[in-house]
């Protein structure tokens, strides 16, 4: 019988600096990020033992450094960085970003802008 882990990490929110535009840039404001981790492996499921399991609180303090470090000017960069550094620094064999910018400078009404990213190691 086979198996399959994932750990999802939702709504980590990062005030930060990412935009186009100067005002996004100067004012910043808050984003949220989700992950979706699917580790190399599922031993921790039965082992209990957080040496077998990929760290989510380390996951999320990545999430937060990338996310409130140097800015960009495009979300889809953003979201790729963050893929880029989970998939170097963790055990996994894909992970999946998404990066929500809800205040996002839009003419018209809405709800959220998302981008999502989805990597293989």
């Amino acid at each position: 019988m086979s198996r399959r882990l994932a750990i999802r990490i939702e709504g980590i929110e990062v005030f930060a600096h990412h935009g186009v535009l100067p005002a996004e840039r100067e004012q910043g404001q808050t984003f949220r990020v989700d992950v979706e981790l699917a580790p190399v492996s599922d031993r921790a499921c039965d082992t209990d033992d957080l040496a077998d399991a990929v760290d989510y609180g380390a996951v999320a303090d990545l999430v937060a450094r990338i996310v409130g470090g140097e800015p960009v000017d495009l979300l889809e960069h953003l979201a790729d960085r963050v893929a880029r550094e989970l998939v170097a620094a963790f055990p996994v064999e894909r992970v999946r970003v998404a990066v929500h910018k809800p205040q996002a400078p839009l003419a018209v009404p809405f709800g959220d802008v998302v981008v999502t990213v989805e990597r293989d190691a």
